[in-house]
């Protein structure tokens, strides 16, 4: 029940009493949804004010640089965590003990594995196709493979379908990479971490051993974990729309990775090497910093400041210390991290960014990682993609197993009125 309530004057002087609710948490909200029945609707432009869901799983507040899972700070699990026991806490709403993260872990580790028919999928794509295209493809095909077995209204088969996808989106994801340079595939390790496992895929050949590094593996745990969710963004909100349709959770996750491969969305960390690489060289940076400062020019320091957070990244502090981790193990020496380093040490000090609160963000430094790791750009929104698999399995969990309609977005039509046909 709403204890408060806002009323709303129409034109024609008819008063509406619309129900304010409240959260655990953060703005109240007001239910227009009695608008309908007066004849109107809302207007709100990419949903900046409008509450679409009910949730549990994340809260962000932007301007106080907060990011929680389950009530959890991120930098908490970031620091005590793993990226497994961070999708244990997505899913099942509390962290696990130490038996319940051993089955988990083990229930990933089984189903790391894809039907070998699915390896022929690959074919049909062209060796330099987007590696994002291929992960669309591959993922919409698992629904093909997982669909008249599944039982949507069973909460143990739901549950089957977020194991498998969460063990089997590093696979597709290195079979991606694989194809697009020519490599066999190499199949999942059960002995490996879930990182370590990725990376062997990724950089092993049936030629010689491939050794993950220690100062990697954390850095790529810490990578997924950082983007495991991050509330009703735009990948999740189109998962959520369409599974409210009732479609197989693969094709819902499937139409999120085609969300999220837009560059201002998960293509972010990608558009900051595109950048670096546009800057060039450290005696260009002046010529760009105050490109970036001229209202009138289109260029923009990509990975700098967050739509939503209005002071600062919470993760972008916990990827800072990855991103020296793993700059100092491997000592990589690519002018574009000379590049990005010198951006940073502006970016913190110049009271032009100061003042604009543009501080870095998680994108530059999950770019940059993912760059020294050698890693191409054009994978890095699939890596994203991977991690955040979980947060829209759990979102798509959160919705079909209570009561939901499905999505519907209004519009204002200012097109042409009924007009006759020409004679």
């Amino acid at each position: 029940m709403a204890e408060k309530n806002a009323l709303l004057t129409l034109p024609t002087g008819e008063t509406i009493t619309l129900p304010i609710y409240q959260g655990s948490t953060g703005p109240d909200v007001i239910d227009v949804s009695g608008l309908l029945k007066a004849g109107y609707f809302t207007y709100d432009p990419g949903f900046m004010s409008t509450a679409a869901t009910e949730s549990k799983i994340t809260y962000i507040d932007g301007d106080q640089g907060i990011l929680l899972h389950r009530g959890y700070s991120i930098e908490d699990l970031a620091e005590k965590s793993d990226y497994l026991e961070t999708c244990y806490l997505l899913w099942y709403g509390q962290l696990p003990s130490k038996s319940e993260k051993e089955i988990f872990v083990q229930a990933i580790t089984r189903h790391t594995m894809l039907h070998e028919s699915l390896a022929h999928f690959f074919d049909g794509f062209h060796h330099n196709a987007h590696p994002m295209a291929m992960m669309c493809g591959a993922v919409g095909a698992l629904s093909a493979f997982y669909h008249d077995v599944m039982d949507m209204r069973s909460e143990r088969e739901r549950e089957i379908a977020a194991h498998r996808l969460i063990a089997k989106l590093p696979t597709l994801a290195a079979m991606c990479f694989k194809h697009s340079i020519g490599q066999p595939f190499m199949y999942p390790r059960n002995d490996l971490s879930y990182s370590a496992n990725f990376l062997y895929m990724m950089f092993g050949t049936p030629c010689e051993e491939y050794v993950v590094s220690p100062a990697v593996e954390r850095a790529m745990d810490r990578i997924f974990l950082l983007h495991a969710d991050h509330e009703q963004n735009a990948s999740t909100s189109t998962v959520r729309l369409a599974g409210s349709t009732g479609a197989n959770p693969f094709a819902c996750v499937s139409a999120g990775i085609a969300a999220l491969w837009g560059p201002a969305h998960g293509g972010a960390n990608e558009a900051v090497l595109i950048m670096l690489e546009e800057i060039g060289s450290i005696e260009n940076i002046p010529e760009f910093i105050e490109k970036a400062k001229d209202p009138n020019d289109p260029f923009k320091l990509m990975g700098f400041g967050h739509r939503v957070y209005k002071n600062f990244d919470p993760r972008a502090k916990v990827m800072k210390k990855s991103c020296d981790e793993v700059l100092a193990e491997l000592n990589v020496t690519d002018p574009r991290l000379r590049i990005a380093m010198e951006l940073e040490r502006i970016a913190l000090s110049d009271a032009y960014f100061i003042e604009r609160r543009l501080f870095p963000n998680v994108d530059f430094y999950s770019g940059i990682i993912l760059s020294a790791i050698r890693i191409p750009t054009s994978m890095f929104t699939v890596i994203f993609a991977v991690s955040r698999t979980v947060g829209w399995i759990s979102h798509w969990q959160e919705m079909v197993s209570s009561p939901y309609k499905i999505g519907r977005p209004r519009q204002l039509y200012t097109g042409e009125t009924e007009r006759p046909y020409p004679d």
